[in-house]
């Protein structure tokens, strides 16, 4: 099958793939999985190399990405544990100041879920969203979403978090994380800013139910919660773990582009690795856990965090297998040879095809690592050609996988749950939010396209 049959083919097996996942709740591994042996068998691909085209695209997401995702997980749910994340969200209140609650809880979680999975991250700093509540007098509602926000940016954006890390992993920049990072953070400043004002304004309009009166609940002030911890780590000891990595990767890079030699700068390429780096990370993570009386803990910390990556690695794994069907099929030839057609579409192509899966299925994590499993054989034919215009794709991909969280999105009901917000209301703010998030980010990478 080739040309405009093959493209309705595509077309079929993704809606077929989101009903499997969103209506009959299959397991997207097993969905993904069923849909790339159709799509292969519908494609024309020889019976025989079938089996070959499946095992190669599942094992070369286990080659580079696998550890460094277990790795990233790992540090984040060590920093957890030692309460580092809790002394960052400490510094972060230091640097804002308690005069600007609303900007000290955005930038908190945007900072803590870097390490952190958003939805952990937010039944973490809850707590301390209830005290500044408390102790200011700001909406409550206003700082939910501050803190919604922050820490859904920060997820889709920034590696060490698995789905941009499997995004950039699949669009080829496993290598080149730094420049994957330096430009996550640089699309948050739309959505950052679009998010705080969104919250001020929704914030007047609803209320959640712990402002009434008759809530009754304690809340501790934020000195107590700190307190709850005790001895914090230091701000160089929490903050180590995040920075020394990137820093090694950092270095690394000008090191290449040096083109450096001699055993010292392939030390310096070494330790620079995304695995070595992570690598130095979780030694650092490990140390600052038994400095803390936990390391009894570590056991048990691994373990769960393996449960946790396991099955996102899988699903991560799978989608690998449908790129790896799409380029074995005639259908990057069908599109390179319509190139005008398919650039016409350009930056928002990636937008358009992650948002869909995520408001069809929930996951941020599955519409990203999807997507970007879809793209990764499509990427020239598209005209994304340097490792500046894969960044890019991996932002517009986060950007749509925020577009949007509803009722199927596990993380839309931690933040209704934990802010005390009804499933009417839940739809005024959280969705409603991360459509604006997802809008105003695409609009950054849009203009960021234009200059790059």
């Amino acid at each position: 099958m080739t040309g405009i049959p093959l493209i309705i083919a595509f077309v079929v097996a993704i809606v077929a793939m989101i009903l499997l996942i969103s209506k009959f709740k299959v397991h997207p591994f097993l969905a993904i999985l069923a849909v790339s042996l159709v799509l292969a068998l519908l494609a024309g691909i020889p019976l025989r190399q079938i089996p070959g085209v499946i095992g190669s695209g599942f094992a070369g997401t286990f080659t580079s990405i696998g550890i460094v995702i277990i790795l990233g997980a790992l540090i984040g749910a060590i920093l957890e544990k030692t309460g580092a994340a809790f002394q960052l969200a400490d510094m972060v209140i230091r640097l804002v100041g308690r005069k600007h609650p609303e900007i000290a809880m955005e930038l908190m979680g945007w900072v803590v879920s870097v390490p952190v999975f958003c939805d952990s991250g937010f039944v973490m700093l809850n707590p301390i969203r209830k005290a500044l509540v408390r102790q200011t007098g700001t909406s409550s509602v206003t700082m939910t979403m501050c803190l919604s926000c922050g820490l859904f940016i920060a997820h889709v954006f920034i590696p060490p978090t698995p789905g941009p890390l499997a995004a950039a992993q699949a669009l080829g920049l496993e290598h080149n994380l730094l420049l994957v990072i330096g430009m996550g953070a640089l699309c948050s400043v739309f959505p950052l800013i679009a998010g705080y004002f969104f919250a001020r304004r929704i914030g007047q309009k609803v209320k959640s139910a712990d402002e009434t009166a008759a809530s009754g609940e304690t809340v501790k002030t934020y000195e107590e919660l700190k307190a709850e911890y005790g001895k914090l780590p230091g701000a160089l000891d929490a903050i180590a773990p995040i920075l020394v990595p990137i820093l090694l990767m950092a270095i690394a890079s000008f090191v290449s582009m040096m083109h450096g030699e001699g055993c010292f700068a392939d030390i310096l390429v070494f330790l620079g690795t995304p695995i070595m780096a992570l690598s130095v990370g979780v030694v650092l993570a490990i140390i600052q856990l038994f400095r803390a009386g936990k390391g009894a803990d570590f056991y048990t910390l691994t373990n769960d965090t393996l449960k946790y990556v396991g099955p996102i690695l899988f699903v991560t794994a799978a989608g690998g297998v449908l790129g790896k069907v799409i380029a074995s099929s005639d259908l990057v030839h069908f599109i390179t040879s319509h190139a005008d057609m398919s650039k016409a579409v350009g930056i928002f192509f990636p937008f358009l095809l992650s948002a869909v899966l995520k408001s069809a299925q929930g996951s941020s994590t599955v519409a990203i690592t999807t997507t970007a499993g879809i793209l990764a054989p499509l990427m020239a034919a598209l005209g994304f050609v340097t490792p500046v215009d894969a960044a890019l794709v991996v932002v517009a991909i986060g950007a749509g996988a925020m577009t949007v969280s509803h009722a199927n999105d596990s993380y839309f009901w931690v933040v209704t749950s934990f802010g005390r917000l009804t499933l009417r209301d839940g739809y005024r703010t959280q969705t409603l939010m991360t459509l604006v998030l997802g809008l105003a980010a695409m609009v950054e990478v849009f203009i960021l396209s234009l200059i790059f």
